[in-house]
């Protein structure tokens, strides 16, 4: 159940870095509100995560995938680029949340 609630985190934490993005762009009220009110979803959310993983599992996985979410969906909604070099390492990270979530102890 832990991995599931982390995983409804990593998205929080897409939306949320995205929303920045859009509050950047078209600064308004619910631009401003909205990123606000979703950290604390997302904090909420990763701090409960943590009651069943590791903190370090927990906050690898979340900083690593929500960066890897950003990347992807910035490149189709705001026009964002990125080089084969970066797409590679990119795909390191994906490999390392792989790799995390395989190698976790029975426990988590």
């Amino acid at each position: 159940m832990a991995w599931l609630i982390l995983g409804v985190a990593v998205v929080t934490e897409i939306i949320w870095a995205l929303s920045l993005k859009w509050a950047a762009l078209r600064p308004s009220l619910l631009a401003s509100a909205l990123p606000v009110g979703l950290s604390f979803v997302n904090m909420g959310l990763l701090a409960l995560a943590m009651r069943g993983l590791p903190a370090g599992t927990a906050y690898a996985v979340w900083t690593g995938l929500g960066a890897v979410g950003v990347t992807i969906l910035g490149t189709f909604l705001f026009g964002e680029r990125i080089n084969p070099v970066q797409a590679g390492f990119i795909a390191l990270i994906i490999i390392g949340v792989v790799g995390t979530k395989l190698f976790a102890s029975p426990a988590a």
